[in-house]
């Protein structure tokens, strides 16, 4: 069992890592800081807000360490049961931290990246980058469908379509409430769907996990004080016996 040590040191620089990245990380804190201060006070120097980041930071790895050591963790992806059960130990992880789920850092990298764009197409055009660099598919051909629907409204308006444009902007929303319906798409499905997603990234990491592990376990045997131990089931592994 020695040779999955590296695994466990792996799985802490991933909490770490998420952990960091809380409600957006330095920001959330730089604007806690600057809001905490009061009028008649200078403002937080460099020192004392890397502070705060830090002890936030190790407050948040210190919880989601808390939690994985009383939760088991199977790691094998090829098994519904052990992605849905990863799954929802990954979510009490992320609401006793306070963490950000994968759908929530997509919609706060939207927000934070359109916040100010004027015209529909940029932000459309913004929208596919983002879905491309979080590494999401668009299965169903949305983006084309939409980039159709809003040159129908611009080639009736004559003018590129602006967000504050209300007018247009009911029409634009009334053609892809069109395309949501061909596709078979309705608002009271979005909540299933986002679990579908949550479910697919789950299984997704849970199959990175396990790459690792074999990869370590690997690395391992090949040294000399191992070469007598066989290589465990990566199934069996328990990582709360290494945190």
């Amino acid at each position: 069992m020695a040779m999955a040590a590296r695994l466990i040191s792996r799985s802490r620089q991933l909490c770490s890592a998420q952990a960091a990245f809380v409600n957006g990380g330095a920001r959330q804190v730089r604007s806690y800081a600057k809001e905490a201060a009061p009028a008649d006070r200078p403002p937080v120097n460099g020192d004392d807000l890397l502070k705060g980041i830090f002890f936030e930071v190790k407050k948040k790895f210190e919880i989601v360490l808390g939690v994985l050591k009383k939760e088991k963790i199977i790691i094998d992806p090829d098994d519904p049961a052990a992605v849905s059960r990863y799954a929802q130990v990954m979510k009490t992880v992320r609401e006793k931290a306070d963490l950000l789920s994968q759908s929530q850092k997509i919609k706060y990298t939207i927000e934070t990246f359109t916040n100010g764009i004027p015209d529909v197409r940029t932000y459309l055009t913004t929208l596919q980058e983002i879905r491309v660099k979080s590494g999401l598919i668009d299965h169903l051909g949305i983006e084309p469908l939409m980039m159709e629907a809003l040159e129908k409204v611009e080639k009736d308006i004559k003018k590129p379509l602006l967000r504050s444009d209300k007018k247009n902007m009911a029409t634009l929303l009334a053609e892809f409430d069109k395309i949501n319906k061909k596709l078979g798409i309705r608002k009271e499905d979005l909540p299933k769907i986002e679990e579908e997603i949550e479910m697919d990234i789950a299984k997704g990491q849970l199959t990175e996990l396990k790459q690792e592990c074999v990869e370590a376990m690997e690395a391992q045997l090949k040294r000399e004080e191992f070469k007598d131990e066989e290589m465990p089931d990566v199934r069996k592994l328990d990582i709360r016996n290494f945190l």
